[in-house]
Parts: C-alpha cells; sequence; structure tokens
C-alpha cells in the first residue's frame, strides 16, 4: 500500500480492524523486517494551521457515531474563550480548486459547537479554526485513539482546580461561565474541594466516593469531618449515616412542614443556623439546628394570622400547629351565607361554566387510538382545572358571614399537613349554639359537651359513609402505601419492629400488653389477603414499589433455606440487611379494617409522614363506583364546589360517577378513612407489686422513667395532637440543637434509642 492511502478494495472499517489486529498479535518476525508506512509516518504530524470555518464538513472516517450531547455548553464556551484545542482533520477527495474541503476526523464535538455559533451568527465563515491535516489513510485510526487513549480529569484534579481558581479570587459567576456550568454546580465542587486535605487525598486514592464526601461536606470543620470518617466502620461509611451522623439532633428542613409554613429564608432572616446540604435537589435542603426558634417562628406567624382573623369580626380565635379532626369535630359549624352574584360576577360565571363544559365534550371527542390524544387530554385537564380554580374563587367570594352570627363563634388558625396555612371559621362552641340557633343560624355538626353525661345516650343507627367492602379495598391501599414507605425509610421499620417485641421481650417494664396492632409477628404475609379485598391494587404505585423489591429478594436470595443463614450473616447490616427487614416488615402489616375507625396502622402512617395521595387518586374503579350518587355529590361539594356537585343532579348514577372523576382529576382529595390519623387506645394490663402503694412511691424521680398512670396505657404513644410543646416531632430542649461549629461527640451509630428519638417519634401522633 501507498503511503498515506488505504489498500485498494479495502473499506476503511476493514482498515482499521486490520491495523489493530496487528497491533494484538504477536508476532516472531526479524525485528529488520520492513515496517509499514503507516507506522512508520505515524509520528509525524503535520504542524497545527488554520483553515476557514466554511471550509470544514463532517467526514465518514470519524470513529464516533454516538449522537452528541451538551453541544450548547461547549458553543458557550467557545465563544468566551476561544477554541483551546485544534481539530484534526483530512482533506478530501475532490475538493481541490479554489478552496479546499477538509473533513473533521477528530473534533466532532467542537465541529457541531462551531456550526451552532455560525449558526447564532457570532462567528464568520471565514473564522480560523485551527487543525492538524493529516492523510485520509490515518484519517480513522487517529479518530478512534483521540477518542479511546484520552484520559479525563482524575475527580481529585478537578476539585483542586476548582479551588485554585476561588483562591485566585475568582467569583463563583465568572468559573461557572468559564466551564458553562451552572453556578450551584460550582459552588457544590468547590464545598467539595473544601472537604478536609486528608479525606481529599482519599479521594485519588478511590479509597472514598463522592457521595461519601459529599455527606461529609455537612460538617464545616476538618476536625469533625475526619472525626466521624476514620472513626466508622466500613458499612458506617455509607453516605446516609455519615450524614446521620452530622445531623442527629437537627431537623431536615426538606421534610419538615413547619419550615414550609414560615420559610427557610425567614428562619435564617430570624438569625437560625441552617446546615447548607447543596448536594440535595430538595426544595429547602438544609438542616435547622435551633429548634426553639422555629417554635417561636411559628406561633409568631399563627398569631398574627388569629390576630387578622379576628379582627375580620369573630368572637375568638385559636393556634394550632396541626389539624385534629376529634377536636374539631367538638365544635359546631355556622354556614356561611351566599349571597346573590352581581352582574358582572354572573356574566363570569356563565363564560367560565360554558369554557368548562366545552372543554369536557373537547375530551369526550378525542380518539382513544391517537397517539397524541393522551398528552391533548393531560393539556385540556389542566385547563379544566384552571377553570375550576376560578370557579371556586368566584363562588367563595359570594360566601359572607353574618356578623351577629359572628360574633358568637370563632376560627382555628392550623399549619396544614403540608406546612400550608388553614384557617377554620364559623366554630360553635357549646355555650353559644343555644343563642346562635335563637338567631336563626344554621349550625351543622352540633358542638358536644366537654364531659360525658352520667348515663350515655344509645348511639343511633347511622348508615356509614362506605361500606365494609369500601373500607377494605381503602385500607389495603393505605396498608401497601405504608410498605411502600417502609421500604424507602428502612429504620422506620427497624423502629416499629422493636416497638412490637420489647414489650413482648419485657413485660416486666412495660406491663402484659396486647399486640401494637399493626404488625402480624406470627408471621403472616399479608400478600394475598389485600389482593383479596382490592383488585384494583395492582394498579397502584405503592403495589408496583413493593413487587419490584420482591422480585428483587428472590433474585439475590439463595435457592436452598439451608443456605440463607449464611447468607445472611455474610450481609452488610447497615444496607442490605435493613433493606431486607424493611420489605419483611411491610409484608407483615395488618392494616385491613372493615370500618372507619381508628387504626395502629395509624402510628407507621405518621412516623413515616404518609401521603396517600402519592399513591391512591380517587377514580370511578377505585371510589365512585362503590358508593351512592348522594355521596359523590357530597365529596365534589366540598372539593371542587356546589356548583359542581348540583350538576350531577339530572344524571345517571354512571355519569355522575364519571364526571366526579373529571372533576377531581389532579386533586389531593382523599377519603376519610384514609386521611385520619387517630391511633386507638391499647388496653394494658399491668403486674407491677408496687401498683396498691402509696402515691408517693409514684414521684418523679428525675431519671426519665416514669411509671405509666394507672388505668392508662403502658404501651400507647403520648398524644401530641393539641400542643405547642413539640414543633415537628422534634424537642424543645436546648441540648437538643447544638450550637453551629460545635464539635460533635463519638459516632453515633443508630440504636434503638436514637431511632426511636429521631424516626419513630410521629408514632406518638
Amino acid at each position: 500500500m501507498e503511503s498515506g492511502s488505504a489498500r485498494p478494495g479495502i473499506s476503511p472499517f476493514n482498515f482499521l480492524e486490520s491495523v489493530m489486529q496487528s497491533q494484538t498479535e504477536t508476532t516472531t518476525a526479524n525485528t529488520d523486517e520492513t515496517v509499514s508506512p503507516l507506522e512508520t509516518n505515524f509520528g509525524n504530524e503535520q504542524p497545527v494551521v488554520t483553515v476557514p470555518y466554511s471550509s470544514l464538513r463532517p467526514s465518514a472516517l470519524n470513529a464516533r457515531t454516538k449522537p452528541l450531547s451538551n453541544i450548547p455548553a461547549l458553543a458557550a464556551n467557545i465563544r468566551a474563550k476561544g477554541l483551546l484545542q485544534n481539530l484534526v482533520v483530512h482533506e478530501m477527495k475532490g475538493s481541490r480548486g479554489k478552496q479546499r474541503k477538509y473533513g473533521v476526523c477528530a473534533g466532532q464535538r467542537r465541529e457541531a459547537a462551531l456550526d451552532l455559533l455560525h449558526e447564532q451568527k457570532h462567528i464568520a465563515a471565514d473564522y480560523p479554526v485551527p487543525v492538524r491535516i493529516v492523510s485520509e489513510g490515518e484519517a480513522l485510526a487517529i479518530s478512534l485513539i483521540e477518542n479511546s487513549e484520552r484520559e479525563g480529569l482524575d475527580p481529585f484534579d478537578v476539585l483542586r482546580a476548582y479551588r485554585m481558581l476561588a483562591e485566585e479570587g475568582h467569583s463563583v459567576d465568572y468559573i461557572a461561565a468559564l466551564f458553562s456550568a451552572s453556578p450551584l454546580t460550582v459552588k457544590r465542587r468547590m464545598k467539595l474541594a473544601n472537604v478536609s486535605p486528608r479525606l481529599l487525598s482519599l479521594l485519588r486514592e478511590d479509597a472514598i466516593t463522592l457521595d461519601q464526601l459529599a455527606a461529609l461536606a455537612l460538617a464545616d470543620d476538618h476536625e469533625t469531618q475526619e472525626h466521624i470518617w476514620f472513626d466508622a466502620n466500613e458499612w458506617q461509611r455509607q453516605p446516609n449515616y455519615l450524614r446521620q451522623a452530622i445531623t442527629r439532633a437537627e431537623i431536615d428542613a426538606s421534610r419538615s412542614r413547619l419550615v414550609r409554613f414560615i420559610s427557610l429564608a425567614a428562619y435564617e432572616a430570624a438569625g437560625g443556623y441552617v446546615r447548607r446540604d447543596l448536594f440535595s435537589d430538595d426544595e429547602n435542603a438544609g438542616y435547622i439546628a435551633d429548634a426553639e426558634l422555629l417554635q417561636k417562628l411559628v406561633a409568631h406567624k399563627l398569631d398574627t394570622t388569629a390576630a387578622e382573623v379576628r379582627a375580620e369580626g369573630w368572637a375568638w380565635t385559636e393556634t394550632r400547629v396541626e389539624r385534629d379532626f376529634l377536636e374539631l369535630n367538638r365544635y359546631g359549624k355556622l354556614r356561611p351565607v351566599q349571597r346573590p352574584h352581581t352582574e358582572d360576577e354572573q356574566r363570569e360565571m356563565d363564560a367560565l361554566t360554558a369554557q368548562q363544559d366545552e372543554l369536557a365534550e373537547k375530551i369526550e371527542a378525542l380518539s382513544e387510538d391517537d397517539e397524541d390524544a393522551y398528552e391533548e387530554a393531560d393539556r385540556l385537564n389542566d385547563e379544566i382545572e384552571r377553570v375550576n380554580a376560578t370557579i371556586i374563587a368566584l363562588e367563595s367570594r359570594a360566601l359572607v358571614w353574618d356578623t351577629q352570627q359572628m360574633a358568637q363563634a370563632g376560627a382555628f388558625v392550623i399549619v396544614g399537613p403540608q406546612g400550608e396555612l388553614v384557617i377554620e371559621r364559623g366554630l360553635v362552641r357549646r355555650e353559644n349554639s343555644a343563642a346562635l340557633d335563637a338567631a336563626g343560624a344554621t349550625v351543622t355538626g352540633g358542638p358536644q359537651a366537654e364531659a360525658p353525661d352520667t348515663l350515655p345516650a344509645k348511639a343511633p343507627n347511622v348508615k356509614p359513609v362506605h361500606s365494609a367492602k369500601l373500607c377494605q379495598r381503602l385500607t389495603a391501599h393505605r396498608t401497601a402505601a405504608v410498605h411502600a414507605e417502609l421500604i424507602a425509610q428502612p429504620t422506620v421499620a427497624l423502629a416499629a419492629v422493636l416497638h412490637c417485641l420489647i414489650p413482648k421481650a419485657l413485660p416486666e417494664h412495660y406491663g402484659r400488653t396486647s399486640s401494637c396492632g399493626y404488625l402480624a409477628i406470627s408471621g403472616e404475609n399479608n400478600h394475598d389477603t389485600l389482593l383479596s379485598v382490592a383488585d384494583d391494587l395492582p394498579a397502584s404505585p405503592a403495589w408496583n414499589a413493593v413487587e419490584t423489591q420482591r422480585a428483587r429478594w428472590i433474585a439475590e436470595l439463595p435457592a436452598k433455606r439451608d443456605d440463607l443463614l449464611p447468607w445472611l450473616l455474610g450481609q452488610d447490616p447497615g444496607t442490605t440487611l435493613l433493606d431486607l427487614l424493611a420489605f419483611c416488615t411491610g409484608t407483615l402489616l395488618d392494616g385491613i379494617a372493615a370500618e372507619e375507625k381508628p387504626h395502629a396502622i395509624n402510628r407507621l402512617a405518621g412516623a413515616l409522614n404518609l401521603d396517600m395521595t402519592r399513591y391512591w387518586t380517587p377514580t370511578r374503579t377505585t371510589y365512585f363506583d362503590h358508593v351512592s350518587k348522594a355521596r359523590i355529590a357530597e365529596v365534589l361539594s366540598a372539593a371542587v364546589s356546589p356548583k359542581a356537585a348540583a350538576d350531577l343532579d339530572k344524571m345517571k348514577k354512571a355519569d355522575a360517577a364519571a364526571a366526579a372523576e373529571l372533576r377531581l382529576a389532579k386533586t389531593a382529595w382523599l377519603p376519610e378513612v384514609l386521611t385520619d390519623l387517630e391511633v386507638p387506645a391499647t388496653p394494658s394490663w399491668s403486674n407491677r407489686d408496687d401498683e396498691d402503694e402509696d402515691d408517693s412511691g409514684d414521684a418523679d424521680t428525675g431519671d426519665g422513667t416514669d411509671d405509666p398512670p394507672k388505668g392508662g396505657d403502658a404501651d400507647a404513644e403520648p398524644d401530641a395532637g393539641n400542643g405547642t410543646e413539640q414543633i415537628n416531632d422534634t424537642s424543645t430542649d436546648a441540648e437538643a440543637a447544638p450550637a453551629a461549629g460545635s464539635p460533635l461527640k463519638p459516632w453515633p451509630f443508630p440504636t434503638a434509642e436514637s431511632i426511636n428519638s429521631e424516626q419513630s417519634g410521629p408514632l406518638a401522633a
């Protein structure tokens, strides 16, 4: 073959294959054997020259065929700093003449970035591009070598470079523009670069991962970072345990509804310290150290809002950090009066109703065979949701309260479950109900007496809202959702199992107790039972998550039972065994109920911050086909608007169910059985010998181990429903939140006690 050209009749790919084969095969040829021209001239590259941008063309000899990515970022970098690395090109056949054409065999991404800059008119056709010109025969081999032999920067070197740029005085925005990165990415890398040098040196040795460094970066001082890392066992070095070691006495702001209520900015403005987690994409990512300040800010915002509500004319207002439905049910509810719409309001209402009907007709007209129908349906549903919100706002403006009646009623100002402000107006106390009745006010849900009658009246036979079969169906979904959350939060599963086992193991300490109520410790698997009462469960996201884990463990566990214990003993207890425990615990959940009443599984639901809207939505199949038309209208009136409920009057039951599904699409409505978090009182029979001793024997010894009250529930958790002594299940003790920058105590591997205090606090809710 001639120098600089491929053999006749041999394709470039076959030619490359022969070259690579010649590099890998072991030969016994003499050292003075003639070497091919390609091998002798391969290192004699031509000097770098410049050619006009307009002369460049894509080359079929470029080894890279994968679609290109991140071209806009590269183009921005080239525009800011110029082309720092030359392209490698070869002269294309038949291009000799006025202007030669060059095929780009190495530097395809840079060529694409130049194309983008030219398209955006940032460079001209004669823009000088540095290139190295090689022969066509060498082009494919050089392209392969450049793309396969290039070694990226070591992560240590990347972080070191970022730190050096910052130490030279360059701003975050400058560095971000230099690397075409976001300012957040730059901040994250600089945060990693400021970790202890001892730990960074481990990164070069592959003895620590970037995820582990990111977790340790939560601590601001090097001493704490090194102490936590080097004092930990191998399995304690998982990123989640490292974060827990640093933030064990702090509140996770991304999960706290109280932080969402006041905002993290307000907490910081008040002087609160936030341990920022730059490596989380969650809103409000960070950890709050001052729980007492958080309480004060929440109380102040509630009190300020309560004063504004009382200024409306209400007789009284009260504040609560969480909604307690049992407490609210003790009050009557004053019904507002709906005034007639003004002419302008009526015209607006008619227009919105017509728009709503038009959108519904468009959805009905969509063809199921159309590939774009689902996308169009989502768009129309979003528009319907916007129109519904406007109608509700318009109707709410027409609801007014009678001034004289307001003087006999009050309101609760509450922090909602998602950190939103909730105001329950028109609440009627028992002592005010007679005066309101005399004034002709409409009061629903009569207020209950504070103390029961001596002889309680027999409860009237009231038909339940949900049938026993529907209750079982709904509570099966709740059980599956709790299982899915246990898989995601395995430490809560560990705490739940211990919560059930410890009173049985130590009856002399806790007294003879009944079961915890939400786990079948006997080992009864709930899989078939759940499916038998809820045939729609396989479509649930929770069930899919559980079944994915089931398939995982079937694949990972040994086939023979005799091999199971040795396999378990060889696994990492902090990851594999904890995850497996969480899955197995979920299979023992006993949460199906045939009636609406407090259930023990609500302890776990509270501990997991369970949001059922993630796992269940109201549809014909899941709900509306199983309730009466009157119930459908009641739900629609409460969740959408009274007018939406009135529209169902002339519909048949099936049509009403379909309309309700459409109107409640993308809403967060849930039936009461899925929102009630009340926990039943569990009977306890104590066998202690000192029950009948003098009361002085029950005095507080100051060791924090008070005996349970007589006749009370020794196994039940304390009720945090109405008080404000705890915020978001966080103790207000001063020692619970160390000052920022204070040295941490020795490694706090999660124990039953620490998990109980950090994860199981909501079990009491």
